[in-house]
């Protein structure tokens, strides 16, 4: 797994290049926890080279969005992030500033089959997911 970031303006683009899986998955949190304490508050998640991601995956990416939605993430006794079942009334503002962009077909069928497609608003194209966030 590799993690780049980009800036647009006042959104961070996250680009992750290969599978993300329970072998990766709590990098990736750590690593938009990171943007995020360094002031980053727009999120649009790359995946155009991602070929696949399992429920630990998609964890990460709900994880992200309650990042970027301002909640704090707590370790359990494990050290790993703690999870909870997505609120659509407390996790609005996560839709505002965690988005998508480019799943490759694989992935946007798991999320589409999980239902995430209807929580994360998706892009093809970043321009126009540059352009969907609100000014902050």
């Amino acid at each position: 797994m590799q993690i780049s970031f980009s800036k647009h303006g006042d959104v961070t683009v996250m680009h992750l290049k290969g599978d993300v899986d329970s072998s990766n998955y709590t990098d990736v949190i750590v690593r938009a926890q990171e943007v995020y304490n360094e002031g980053s508050r727009n999120l649009l998640l790359d995946l155009v080279k991602v070929p696949y991601v399992s429920s630990a995956g998609l964890m990460a990416f709900h994880t992200i969005a309650r990042i970027f939605a301002g909640h704090s993430i707590k370790g359990g006794e494990n050290g790993r992030p703690t999870f909870r079942s997505i609120n659509p009334t407390e996790d609005a503002l996560a839709r505002d500033r965690f988005k998508l962009l480019n799943p490759q077909p694989a992935v946007e069928q798991v999320l589409d089959v999980i239902g995430l497609n209807q929580f994360f608003e998706i892009h093809t194209d970043l321009d126009a997911g540059v352009r969907s966030f609100s000014p902050s």
